[in-house]
């Protein structure tokens, strides 16, 4: 099996009618192959040519120096099995890349260490509603061995192509094998969490205009919505700091010493990454409670308006009840002009509240 130069392979099959004639088949096409790429790296260089990673591995055994790139995306787990048993990866961790569901973590099978990361990328969007998504998710999955690293990556939030090029031009960094490119992995995840949480900043502020504007109009399921974005990320952001942690503290003789320096790095932008996501979550709290307020307030006012024409529709209703009980003996029924008093009294008393309301605020 060559992953590289895999061609459609129609597979036709042929039976019997009941009448006893052949029929043929639908033709199927072969299953696709989640290899992006494979190289070999000696001394620092890639090597020519196209390899299948069983060849690879091989070549690369050869060399003192020499190390797998094999690069896949969403594999299979009948392919993904095929892979692990040329590479001797452990059956838990293939079915952990398969799923990819894992948190952020680092785990250690023999010689091969197995690092999972979560990807974020920010969703450009002209205007935050209550259905925006504003972080995409995905995951990146890394097998370090003594010769090899197998790239497993979920989803488009983070490509490797633009990493395994720039690291080709960097011979000196690739002499340092498999942790080197799994280092430069790591930065370049780390780095998008970076340009998601500067991104994060700007919707947030936007939010914040619109909630302590005098003419707040920022609705409740826009700030909640960004809000459970900002969760996805945390969940991306905030694992990560202890396998980051475990790669760069002395007692880990596998990540040589001078990689363990460039990872410190990256520890650095993640406790960035974190404080900011953290700073973000209480704004958006404080947000949250100061738009709930005004919510609080806005009813009040709206239940005072009420109760302030209640008030003034109460003087009509009072008084209409009272000489509507048909008594016999009852004042000024007799009286010529007592209709149109009563209604310049009920009109004088209205008017009297309305002015009255409308000074206090309540109108």
């Amino acid at each position: 099996m060559r992953p590289r130069d895999w061609s459609p392979v129609r597979a036709m099959t042929r039976r019997l009618s009941p009448d006893g004639t052949r029929t043929v088949t639908v033709p199927a096409e072969s299953p696709r192959s989640a290899v992006v790429d494979c190289a070999v790296y000696v001394d620092g260089r890639r090597q020519p040519g196209e390899w299948t990673f069983a060849e690879a591995l091989a070549a690369a055994r050869r060399e003192e120096s020499g190390f797998v790139w094999l690069g896949l995306h969403e594999p299979e787990l009948a392919e993904m099995t095929e892979i692990a048993e040329s590479y001797g990866l452990h059956e838990l961790a293939v079915e952990d890349a398969v799923k990819a569901q894992q948190r952020p973590k680092l785990e250690r099978f023999g010689e091969v260490s197995f690092l999972v990361l979560r990807t974020a990328r920010y969703c450009e969007h002209t205007e935050l509603t209550e259905n925006s998504e504003v972080v995409e998710t995905g995951q990146v999955m890394l097998f370090i061995g003594p010769h090899f690293l197998i790239s497993v990556r979920h989803g488009d939030a983070s490509r490797l192509a633009p990493v395994r090029e720039e690291l080709e031009s960097r011979q000196d960094l690739l002499l340092h094998g498999p942790w080197a490119v799994a280092y430069a992995i790591t930065d370049r995840v780390v780095d998008l969490y970076l340009e998601v949480a500067d991104q994060l900043e700007d919707d947030m502020d936007v939010l914040e205009i619109e909630v302590f504007d005098r003419q707040a109009t920022g609705r409740i399921q826009r700030i909640y919505q960004l809000k459970r974005e900002l969760v996805e990320f945390k969940r991306a952001v905030m694992p990560l700091q202890r396998p980051l942690l475990a790669l760069t503290t002395q007692m880990n003789r596998e990540v040589p010493k001078e990689v363990r320096r460039y990872f410190r790095d990256v520890q650095d932008h993640l406790s960035r990454t974190v404080e900011q996501v953290n700073s973000y979550d209480d704004l958006l709290n404080s947000i949250l409670q100061a738009r709930l307020a005004q919510v609080t307030v806005d009813q009040n006012n709206d239940m005072r308006k009420i109760a302030a024409w209640a008030a003034i529709a109460a003087v009509w209703t009072a008084i209409a009840g009272i000489y509507g009980m048909n008594f016999e003996f009852m004042p000024e029924l007799k009286v010529a002009y007592g209709y149109p008093v009563v209604l310049a009294l009920m009109l004088t008393i209205s008017l009297t509240l309305y002015r009255w309301f409308r000074r206090n605020d309540w109108l």
